[in-house]
């Protein structure tokens, strides 16, 4: 057990920074440059006051650099907030406040260059409104001990580098949060295009599979039943039944390799040789050239569709399809409305309808069924 929790509490590959987290933790580091100028100060002092000047600025290099690590491990995908609750991020401001007050009383003047880090704290470590309001503080008080401290010069350059440094904070702050978004916005475009392609290769797999497996169950019934009356029908249906079975396999290869073309010609030949092992009488048109090209692929899915409810549901003796320029019709004489449910095939067929503006319009006849699919 111990050996296990030694394992697991041991950094990982993915816990180290790599690649931009290591470089940026290598340019937090680079502008710590400018906290040299009040260590050299402090160094130069030789007595107790230099020392603890010292001391303060490398405790607060430390404390800063640590908040940097902090907010940069935490931020992989994340946005940038605070990583820490708002008493921890007070707490840590106030430190630091107190370490750069140490650092003027011990060093002079030289110590107010921990006002800019100051102000990057706050925004690293506060909320927005109160991270700006901390920063302005610190640059204008900064900025009044210059004024009116004793022996101190004045020194607009550190109101004018606080502020700029607090803006360029706050900056990539925001633009860190606004690619954030932008990614996420992507991500779930991306996850509806999958869940949308899914549905699609769904919708068209069970258009291939109940169409095609219709016809080869009828034709499988019909062989059994001729098998002992007329084997020789009984052999040519199994021949059809092994045709059909690897034009469905190809089929269903086809659509999971994203190149499968529907035909309305080769639907209507399949339509009329499915109906004569049904048993069912078909009227069907001889050409397709009334039908422009930007519809046949729809009409060609109307008619798959309404030719397998026929032969499934409907008992009907007689089937007809009938195309025209703008829509096409699959009309039979069988038992009307109570054949048809609301399944995929329908749900699938109005979906590609509606991606063209047509509708799909079902109605019950005196006898039998009407699929119509209309385009204007």
């Amino acid at each position: 057990m111990t050996s296990l929790t030694a394992v697991s509490s041991t950094p990982t590959d993915t816990d180290r920074p790599t690649g931009p987290r290591r470089w940026g933790l290598m340019f937090a580091a680079i502008w710590l440059f400018y906290l040299l100028s009040p260590l050299s100060a402090a160094w130069n002092r030789h007595d107790l006051r230099g020392v603890v000047g010292m001391v303060a600025t490398v405790v607060f290099a430390t404390i800063y650099l640590t908040v940097f690590v902090r907010m940069r491990w935490r931020r992989v995908g994340a946005p940038f907030r605070p990583p820490m609750r708002s008493s921890q991020g007070v707490a840590i401001v106030l430190v630091e406040v107190a370490l750069a007050v140490i650092m003027c009383l011990a060093i002079g003047q030289k110590g107010d260059a921990a006002a800019v880090y100051i102000a990057v704290t706050c925004v690293m470590c506060l909320q927005t409104r109160w991270a700006w309001l901390a920063s302005v503080t610190v640059a204008a008080t900064t900025y009044a001990a210059t004024v009116w401290v004793p022996d101190w010069h004045r020194d607009e350059g550190i109101l004018f580098g606080t502020l700029v440094a607090t803006l360029a904070i706050w900056g990539i702050s925001q633009s860190i949060n606004r690619n954030i978004e932008v990614l996420a916005v992507r991500e779930e475009n991306a996850r509806l295009a999958l869940g949308d392609e899914r549905n699609r290769f769904a919708r068209d797999l069970h258009d291939i599979l109940g169409h095609s497996l219709t016809v080869i169950t009828v034709k499988a019934e019909l062989a059994n039943r001729l098998i002992d009356v007329d084997p020789d029908r009984a052999r040519t249906e199994l021949a059809d039944l092994e045709r059909l079975s690897r034009d469905a396999l190809s089929d269903v290869r086809r659509a999971v390799e994203g190149y499968r073309e529907l035909t309305l010609p080769g639907e209507l030949a399949r339509a009329r040789m499915a109906l004569s092992a049904a048993e069912i009488a078909a009227e069907l048109p001889n050409t397709t050239d009334d039908v422009p090209s930007d519809r046949r692929e729809l009409f060609a899915w109307a008619v798959r569709e309404g030719i397998t409810n026929v032969i499934r549901h409907s008992g009907a003796q007689r089937c007809t399809v009938v195309l025209a320029e703008h829509e096409v019709e699959v009309r039979d004489d069988g038992r009307g409305s109570e054949s048809v449910g609301a399944g995929n095939g329908l749900t699938g067929l109005r979906e590609r309808a509606a991606g063209l503006g047509g509708t799909v319009v079902t109605r019950s006849l005196d006898p039998g069924f009407s699929l119509r699919v209309v385009v204007p």
